[in-house]
């Protein structure tokens, strides 16, 4: 099964020995996200509504790359560090999905760099 290797311009270079999505037979997966500037710096710190916001925007950015919408994500992936910040990241995680809402889990995790409030890996088929 041949792969497509999803790299969005601007975006930052992987922090360890992956890439921010891959595209297999119109599904496309996309690694977790969390929300970084093109330098791997950590963005909007302590603000948990603004690093969903930022994450899902990438998120957006890598989909359409391969081809699809963020009408296509059938299931995502989400970790929070806090479940304090549970309620801010859903206000802004449900403008991303209006409609038909993808299927997800969540979990309470530390995550790679401390500044860190949320992380999201997506599948879409598209």
């Amino acid at each position: 099964m041949p792969k497509e290797i999803i790299i969005p311009e601007g975006t930052s270079k992987p922090l360890a020995p992956y890439v921010p999505a891959t595209k297999a037979n119109n599904i496309v997966y996309v690694s977790g996200t969390l929300a970084f500037d093109e330098n791997n710096n950590v963005v909007h710190v302590g603000d948990a509504a603004g690093q969903a916001r930022h994450i899902l925007e990438t998120i957006k950015k890598v989909i359409e790359t391969a081809g699809g919408t963020m009408d296509d994500v059938t299931f995502n992936h989400v970790f929070v560090k806090d479940w304090a910040d549970y309620a801010a990241i859903n206000s802004v995680y449900a403008e991303y999905f209006p409609g038909d809402k993808p299927a997800r889990y969540c979990v309470q995790t530390g995550l790679v760099k401390p500044d860190a409030l949320v992380e999201i890996a997506s599948i879409a088929h598209v």
